[in-house]
């Protein structure tokens, strides 16, 4: 998803450990949609998150629809759940009245979480309103209301920001550099940058490198 948003001009960051009430949110500045992820969810959460954001951004900047508030919300949620569990998909590889084992198994197709595809399934007539609810407490009983056990464990990261502080390192500006001119600390703007390792390399410059960071990607609307 990160990559997808990228691909289409979004600029993608994330939040800092210390916005946790903040899932997500996405902005226009200009012309620019912009993107913020909350990095402390479950890689699962993360993706649902960014493509929510994505349906802030595709059906609420023209201003025709209010871009706050339940509605929007749950605009922006059916968006995420049709794009990223397509019905033909849904409807093909998972059976009615599906069991919390099938459910488990069938989520990684998508690489969604275990409640987003029960929620899916519902809404596509797979589960019956019972079998909805039994199917969220058994889930919930085994932790899958707020984690995502045995889930994904690569986080999606920004394939743009590496480059630009490769792109920059060859022309001798290091991190620390743009974060003075930013006005911020490297260790700020390291949180900013999906986890970004500022590593050190010989004659004392710093190349970013892969950092598996612990959070989920969030979204401003």
């Amino acid at each position: 998803m990160v990559h997808l948003l990228e691909a289409h001009g979004v600029r993608v960051f994330s939040l800092p450990p210390d916005s946790l009430e903040v899932d997500a949110f996405a902005v226009w500045r200009g012309s620019i949609p912009f993107v913020f992820l909350n990095t402390m969810k479950t890689v699962e959460r993360s993706r649902f998150d960014a493509a929510h954001e994505l349906g802030h951004l595709v059906m609420h900047a023209s201003g025709e629809r209010p871009c706050t508030g339940p509605e929007a919300e749950r605009q922006a949620n059916a968006f995420a759940s049709a794009f990223l569990m397509p019905a033909a998909g849904v409807l093909g590889h998972m059976p009615a009245g599906a069991r919390v084992d099938q459910v488990l198994e069938g989520k990684r197709i998508w690489k969604v979480s275990a409640m987003a595809l029960t929620y899916r399934m519902h809404d596509l007539g797979l589960l019956t309103d019972w079998q909805y609810r039994s199917t969220c407490a058994e889930l919930s009983a085994h932790g899958y209301r707020t984690d995502e056990p045995q889930g994904l464990k690569k986080r999606e990261t920004s394939q743009i920001l590496t480059k630009v502080f490769q792109g920059l390192r060859t022309k001798g500006v290091r991190p620390g550099d743009v974060a003075e001119q930013l006005g911020v600390t490297a260790e700020e703007m390291k949180k900013m940058l999906f986890g970004l390792t500022m590593t050190a390399v010989e004659g004392g410059g710093e190349r970013p490198s892969d950092s598996k960071a612990r959070g989920t990607l969030s979204l401003v609307h």
